[in-house]
């Protein structure tokens, strides 16, 4: 998007220490902060990537928000999948244009967002009314009403009515009892997707899909480490987003073939 920041969008302000404040842009709207005020009218009609200063000489970068920035950002109901992910989630699950996904568990919307901005077609299961809610607001926030998302609320333990799926992505604290239900509604070569806290549930969840029609199981972790780089200063930092949760993948194989994938001798 080349147009200049208009009303209804929204807008992220960085100041010079690398502090980040998220905006929904308005006609005589103001930001507050302690660095004083910042009315919207300055940055209405600028480029994305301008500079502003508020009524106290604060400096802030301005630039529309990525879907990182939203997600780490937006309203939360649930904690939210991360960033770092969010992209091996996309990979893993093999998502493409046109993907009919079910993802059960929505939460804050995090996952939704990167699914649906990915080009699938997405029907999320949630058995809480309020963050069944909460997804919906942020999807819509941030991609607007036109995308191809429904939230029903209810339970993904009791079955999967939508029929002919391509992935089935969870974030469950037992995805084992949703492997079944899964088995019927993919395709044949269906993917699903689970992300997971702890290694006990994983250990589970695997041992669920060695008895089931699924194969090709793996699970991955994701670590994030940020480098400092300023000048000769050249070295990682201090701080890393270690470990937030699991991710395990398997496809959905016919006619019994998982039983000899990866059992075979040489």
């Amino acid at each position: 998007m080349h147009a200049p920041f208009g009303p209804g969008e929204k807008a992220l302000l960085i100041d010079g220490k690398d502090r980040r404040y998220l905006v929904t842009l308005r006609e005589g709207g103001e930001f507050h902060s302690h660095a004083g005020v910042t009315p919207h009218a300055l940055i209405l009609g600028r480029p994305d990537g301008c500079t502003v200063r508020s009524t106290s000489g604060g400096r802030y970068l301005v630039v529309r928000p990525t879907l990182a920035d939203f997600v780490l950002s937006m309203p939360r109901g649930a904690q939210v999948i991360y960033p770092k992910d969010l992209g091996p989630i996309l990979v893993l699950a093999d998502i493409f244009g046109g993907a009919r996904v079910l993802e059960a568990g929505v939460g804050s919307g995090a996952l939704s967002m990167a699914l649906l901005r990915a080009g699938a077609s997405v029907v999320g299961y949630e058995i809480r009314a309020d963050f069944a809610a909460k997804a919906q607001a942020n999807v819509a926030s941030f991609l607007g009403p036109d995308v191809d998302y429904r939230v029903e609320e209810r339970d993904v333990y009791a079955g999967i009515d939508e029929p002919e799926l391509d992935r089935v992505v969870l974030d469950l604290p037992e995805p084992w009892r949703v492997v079944k239900h899964a088995e019927a509604a993919l395709r044949p070569g269906g993917i699903l997707l689970s992300y997971l806290p702890t290694i006990g549930q994983v250990a589970q969840l695997r041992e669920v899909l060695d008895a089931s029609a699924f194969g090709l199981a793996e699970t991955v972790e994701v670590l994030q480490r940020s480098w400092h780089v300023q000048g000769q200063s050249v070295r990682p930092d201090h701080r890393m987003v270690a470990h937030t949760g699991f991710l395990t993948s398997a496809r959905l194989l016919s006619g019994g073939e998982q039983a000899s994938v990866g059992t075979a001798g040489p």
